[in-house]
């Protein structure tokens, strides 16, 4: 059963505009746990482990992939959603699911395919992912796609961040003019807590990021001082653990503070108050706001455009270009299976379900079938 505290603006399943087909459930679990449960099991949640964060997965095992970040947008998002006592079942789902629609090697073959795609209604991974849960996983007896709630679908489609803007305009399915419910919102900002810290990780232990360069930005100066005034005798890896664990914590409790008053500003009593505000209600306080965005400028030029960061990002742009129109140029290179979606789905949009759906080894690999002459096909 969900949690008995939930606030009047909460989500609950009893209240879930339901499934798109009908089903007899073989228990009694609640929608939403119900759809978490079928997140974790598809095989796109799977082949996350494989997909580029932001270090392809041939590096190191140590950085993080797609699986572990979602992993870890759900442990922040369920901490925001117990002190705000939201639906801790639904942002979850929401967490696992938000990056399903990736593409190999992350934001680079999301453009590469979108440019691909321009003539036949372009790609956006939050597109790619509600498509997986709606129509491309195949488990299920009588319908295609996991069947999931109408709540966590709109929750997919409406993420937001500075690397996604899906059109919701084109889906009046998902009512494009409300805001979605809070534990949607807590997305948005969970996942940015998640990668903007453990990017710092994977950016110091690649020796892409100094810890001096680091302390030029205030939030982290300030949290790493905080760190050290509480752990005197700390150094090496574990100040450093220590002081992204903290900015986590901090981060968290800023949002949530910012979010229970704006709750309080704006007297929102129930879930249509949150649908019709005229304004996001979790958000982190104005202060916060402007030092997270220059930690964030500060990660995009020395991390994400990192010279070895561009040379993968350059390697990865040319030879997804390359399969792509190799299957255009010859569609019967593909497999079979997926040969036969054609004339129901367009042979461009197969090709690129195909390409997206990749693993960045799968993509490497199938490269190497495509055009190295001895390599085994």
């Amino acid at each position: 059963m969900e949690r008995p505290d939930l606030a009047s603006y909460a989500s609950r399943s009893e209240l879930s505009l339901g499934r798109q087909h009908e089903e007899q459930f073989k228990d009694d679990r609640p929608a939403f746990e119900r759809d978490r449960d079928r997140i974790i099991h598809c095989a796109a949640f799977r082949r996350l482990e494989y997909k580029t964060q932001v270090f392809v997965n041939h590096e190191g095992d140590y950085y993080r992939t797609r699986l572990t970040h979602s992993l870890e947008v759900a442990q922040i998002s369920r901490g925001i959603a117990r002190r705000l006592k939201l639906n801790e079942d639904l942002v979850e789902a929401l967490s696992l699911a938000h990056d399903l629609g990736h593409t190999p090697f992350g934001h680079t073959g999301e453009d590469v395919l979108n440019r691909l795609m321009s003539d036949y209604g372009g790609f956006e991974h939050n597109r790619q992912s509600l498509r997986i849960v709606e129509c491309l996983e195949e488990r299920y007896p009588f319908f295609d796609g996991l069947n999931l709630s109408w709540e966590t679908r709109e929750g997919i489609i409406k993420h937001s961040s500075d690397y996604d803007n899906p059109d919701v305009s084109i889906l009046p399915v998902y009512r494009p003019a409300l805001h979605p419910g809070l534990e949607a919102q807590i997305i948005d900002l969970a996942d940015e807590i998640a990668y903007n810290n453990h990017d710092i990780d994977d950016g110091l232990k690649a020796g892409y990021l100094k810890p001096d360069e680091l302390m030029q930005v205030e939030l982290w100066q300030e949290t790493y001082l905080r760190v050290r005034e509480k752990f005197p005798a700390l150094s090496g890896e574990r100040l450093i653990h220590q002081t992204i664990s903290h900015l986590i914590g901090f981060l968290i409790l800023d949002l949530v503070e910012k979010t229970q008053d704006n709750l309080v500003r704006a007297e929102i009593r129930s879930l249509d108050d949150v649908r019709g505000h005229s304004g996001q209600l979790v958000m982190f306080s104005d202060a916060t706001t402007q030092k997270n965005r220059q930690l964030k400028r500060f990660l995009y030029d020395r991390l994400y455009r990192h010279y070895k960061v561009e040379r993968m990002r350059i390697k990865a742009e040319r030879f997804l270009k390359r399969i792509f129109e190799s299957y255009m140029d010859c569609p019967t290179l593909m497999p079979v299976s997926y040969q036969d979606r054609f004339a129901e789905h367009g042979k461009e949009r197969v090709i690129c379900d195909y390409v997206a759906g990749m693993t960045d080894r799968y993509a490497l690999d199938e490269y190497k079938r495509l055009f190295e002459p001895y390599e085994r096909v």
